[in-house]
């Protein structure tokens, strides 16, 4: 199948949407570790995570932010709902979405019933839910516990499980259409966050092309802030980074030392 990709001549970016599914996100019993794992995956390729949600184990609220996403963006990354219980409603979900059926994959099927037989266990029909996959949908290898995550349009559909989702996404990376990457450089300013905003301002207002944030710490009763530029036009930014670090040599010169950090 090919993966759908926007195109760049009217979209300079790349751009991806994640989607984490399951009532012990939201619960807080579980605490996700998937989605700065996929971020900083995706950045390293230039595509930008513009957005994510958690959604609940219910169908409905599954497939209203599936197709509100993709509709919005190049990919779709869901984590979570693949698994062999009666909550993981997943890929039922994501065929109500694509308006297909959802049936057993055969080579899933086989994969399955081979690593069931491999390991001693039996494959019933709770573990064969997950060789169930929505029709016209591709398999993610799995090379962890090999039930497979699969994609479908621009939807890439992966395991919660971190170690299995991380496998995952290593398998699907060929088929990701890579963007310009979004290079970045850190100003550590030893000042506090109010005294830099009006010259942010203006150096933000001066270089439109370089995402500009202000990010403060405290330390030891220090105040202060790193500063993160990131752009695709790396001229841009070394100026913008200069015109930073000037701003923050003046500010710094202006007020006593800052305590020793411990």
């Amino acid at each position: 199948m090919e993966i759908p990709v926007m195109d760049t001549k009217t979209e300079p970016t790349i751009t991806a949407a994640v989607l984490l599914i399951g009532d012990e996100i939201l619960s807080g019993r579980t605490k996700d570790l998937n989605l700065a794992y996929i971020a900083q995956f995706l950045a390293a390729r230039g595509i930008d995570v513009r957005e994510a949600r958690v959604v609940p184990d219910v169908e409905a609220e599954i497939v209203a932010a599936l197709n509100a996403l993709r509709a919005r963006y190049t990919y779709v990354f869901t984590t979570g709902g693949i698994g062999p219980t009666h909550d993981d409603i997943t890929a039922d979900a994501v065929a109500r979405a694509f308006g297909v059926p959802i049936s057993h994959h055969p080579e899933a099927v086989r994969l399955l019933q081979e690593h069931f037989r491999e390991i001693g266990r039996e494959a019933n029909e709770a573990r064969m839910r997950m060789a169930r996959l929505p029709e016209g949908a591709e398999m993610i290898p799995n090379p962890v516990s090999r039930a497979p995550g699969f994609h479908i349009g621009n939807v890439f559909v992966l395991a919660g499980v971190p170690k299995i989702m991380q496998a995952m996404l290593d398998e699907l990376a060929p088929k990701l259409e890579q963007g310009r990457l979004l290079h970045s450089r850190t100003v550590l300013a030893e000042v506090a966050e109010g005294d830099l905003a009006t010259g942010l301002g203006t150096i933000q207002a001066a270089y439109p092309a370089v995402a500009i944030g202000s990010y403060p710490f405290e330390r030891d009763g220090q105040y202060g802030a790193n500063i993160v530029l990131r752009s695709r036009d790396v001229a841009q930014l070394d100026a913008a980074e200069t015109a930073v670090r000037k701003l923050v040599e003046d500010l710094q010169a202006r007020v006593p030392e800052p305590k020793a950090w411990t």
